[in-house]
């Protein structure tokens, strides 16, 4: 399908104004400041179930989140390991499950701990999405989740979904059989855009990896993307014609493009050029404002699904070179 976005060469060098919302910065560290609902907090819970596999160990986790509330996940781990492992915390795309217990084995094949965090609310175009999202907001948000609670930044849904994330990366680098100098974050489209929100609020990651990634120029993508979910936030205006400003206003603070130029991290980019969801401008925005070091893969004739297994061999080799750079059992703060 052909590009109906900016070619490569403006892509490379496309840096819009895109300005900080007031306080962003003190309304992300009081987020994750906050106490538990209830006052009490919790620990983060690891049981391993049987899926029959015989080289990964499969634990069913369970993890406080925003406000104390369970996030739920698959963490998969090699069997037989006997030093502390570099661990990869996975972010799910739009709509996506933690899928089933034997899923999604790459990483743990590769030597590494894996987290697949099942994203609250979530779970209708693939299997196992258990993790409620018990705060919808006000009513008369479109179907979806992008218009969720967007009447402020205090009620919007990522707000709870990023403070789920840092708090799954806070539960790895705790774990007693992961080197909490070595622990990556990634996701494809949702989850890149959860990945790089990651990377600027958590320090000492030792790398990430957002793909095709979303939430990146929202107001942009709101206004050119062809396909949804970044519809969701036009259809909204289109019925709340006088909220133009609060909206964008609202969803300033989850940019990742935002979040981009407080991270630290080496970053390992995946952009594709003919993606109608995530158009590539504003996958490049994030790109651009990146403040660590960056790398990046140009898929010049995909759409939305990227570089899929050429890209995760890309991957493997990345993320293997970088452990490979760094010192174990110490935290990598910048």
């Amino acid at each position: 399908m052909p590009s109906a976005d900016l070619p490569l060469a403006d892509c490379l060098t496309y840096r819009p104004e895109l300005p900080l919302p007031d306080g962003f910065d003190d309304f992300w560290s009081a987020t994750l400041a906050e106490a538990p609902h209830d006052g009490t907090p919790d620990k983060p819970r690891f049981k391993e179930v049987d899926c029959g596999l015989t080289q990964v160990r499969t634990y069913d986790v369970s993890i406080p989140g925003y406000g104390g509330r369970p996030v739920r996940g698959w963490l998969r781990m090699p069997a037989g390991a006997t030093e502390p492992l570099g661990c990869v915390v996975e972010f799910l795309g739009y709509g996506r499950g933690r899928g089933l217990a034997h899923e999604q084995l790459t990483w743990a094949c590769a030597g590494y701990a894996h987290l697949v965090m099942d994203t609250r609310g979530q779970g209708w175009s693939a299997a196992g999405g258990v993790t409620a999202d018990t705060d919808p907001g006000a009513s008369g948000t479109v179907p979806g989740f992008l218009t969720r609670g967007v009447e402020s930044p205090e009620t919007y849904y990522y707000r709870r979904v990023f403070t789920d994330a840092v708090r799954c990366v806070e539960a790895m680098r705790e774990h007693p059989e992961v080197d909490p100098a070595r622990v990556v974050v990634t996701g494809v489209s949702q989850g890149g855009g959860i990945a790089l929100a990651v990377a600027g609020l958590v320090d000492g990651l030792a790398g990430v990896m957002p793909d095709v990634p979303f939430l990146c120029n929202i107001p942009r993508a709101a206004r050119i993307a062809g396909a949804p979910p970044y519809t969701e936030i036009a259809a909204y205006l289109q019925l709340h014609r006088d909220r133009t400003a609060s909206v964008f206003r609202t969803l300033s603070y989850f940019d990742a493009a935002h979040h981009a130029t407080r991270a630290t991290a080496p970053a390992l980019f995946s952009i594709a050029m003919m993606d109608e969801i995530c158009p590539p401008s504003t996958c490049f925005t994030a790109y651009h404002r990146y403040a660590g070091p960056k790398d990046v893969r140009v898929y010049e004739f995909n759409g939305h699904e990227g570089g899929t297994e050429h890209h995760r061999a890309e991957q493997l080799a990345w993320v293997r070179s970088l452990f490979a750079g760094l010192p174990t059992g110490q935290a990598a703060l910048s």
